[in-house]
């Protein structure tokens, strides 16, 4: 398989990915409303304020991670393979250069974010900078630009849009339907057997909803990571770099210090380092990236 052809795949896989999460949340969030009796305008609500309360955290993501990171403004003089890497890599692509940071911190780790390649941030502790050659920091920047260039940071802002959505819908359902409040619509024949399915239905998913919409949204940011390793080689040309960065980023069991659970799925391998034992279907589920040996797997078919 070749590189654009992989590249082609995730492409299709997240696509898929994505699809069926928005016609899960439009299903859930009907039999919900419909099922407990509730008018259709509580869904506005619900999703005008989940867009708000989002709205924030992504226009100012870039400061608010950089500032919770500790991080600091890459120098040329003092980084200058990291620099002068993401000059190369971004020129080729025709990409702004995007603003270069470093975190101080021996662990081995990197990440991207920023609204778009206009407004876009790459960083990358200086442990993995004094670490990795420069064919191997050159797979790692490719990588993050592959994020910004699949504008990965924004699809994932509106994920975290939909999840906080069926979330407040569902919070809201569930203590409406706890108090006996809220506006009914026209009720329907009490002993109508379709109303009752749907009630049933509709109780179900509020309980449920919040948890497998998180599901979700973790699958979508793996399948992501995907997509940038085969986006990284399609920049690079040169696969063994980016194979042998993931090699010793899987061989590094350092956490970053600076890391915590709300932004663990923006760095390039798992900084947390909290995964244990084998790796299971179920256990899959839950992991913010994909197990780096079928990473380095799926590269090695390129």
């Amino acid at each position: 398989m070749t590189h654009y052809q992989l590249v082609a795949s995730n492409k299709a896989r997240s696509l898929f990915v994505v699809v069926g999460f928005i016609a899960f949340i439009l299903l859930a969030a009907y039999l919900m409303v419909e099922g407990l009796g509730y008018s259709l305008d509580i869904i506005g609500f619900a999703l005008i304020f989940a867009g708000f309360s989002s709205f924030g955290s992504y226009y100012f993501s870039d400061k608010i991670i950089l500032t919770l990171a500790g991080a600091r403004e890459a120098k040329r003089s003092e980084f200058f393979d990291f620099y002068t890497v993401a000059e190369n890599l971004s020129s080729s692509q025709r990409m702004p250069l995007p603003k270069l940071y470093v975190i101080d911190d021996t662990a081995m780790n990197a990440f991207a974010t920023g609204r778009d390649p206009d407004h876009a941030v790459v960083c990358a502790t200086t442990g993995l900078l004094s670490r990795l050659n420069r064919r191997e920091i050159e797979g790692v920047v490719a990588h993050e630009l592959s994020h910004v260039k699949n504008y990965d940071i924004r699809l994932m802002s509106l994920v975290a849009i939909l999840v906080g959505f069926i979330s407040l819908l569902a919070d809201w359902v569930l203590r409406m339907t706890y108090w006996g409040g809220g506006k009914k619509k026209n009720s329907r024949d009490g002993d109508n057997q379709l109303q009752a399915i749907l009630f049933i239905a509709g109780i179900v998913l509020a309980l449920l909803s919040p948890l497998i919409a998180q599901l979700i949204k973790l699958a979508i940011s793996r399948k992501r990571e995907y997509l940038a390793d085969a986006s990284a080689v399609a920049m690079t040309k040169n696969p063994e770099g980016l194979i042998s960065a993931l090699q010793k980023l899987t061989a590094d069991k350092e956490p970053l210090e600076a890391a915590n659970k709300a932004t663990a799925h923006l760095y390039i391998t798992n900084p947390l380092k909290n995964t244990h034992g084998g790796i299971g279907m179920f256990s899959k589920m839950f992991m913010t990236h994909p197990p780096i040996t079928e990473r380095i797997s799926s590269l090695k078919q390129l």
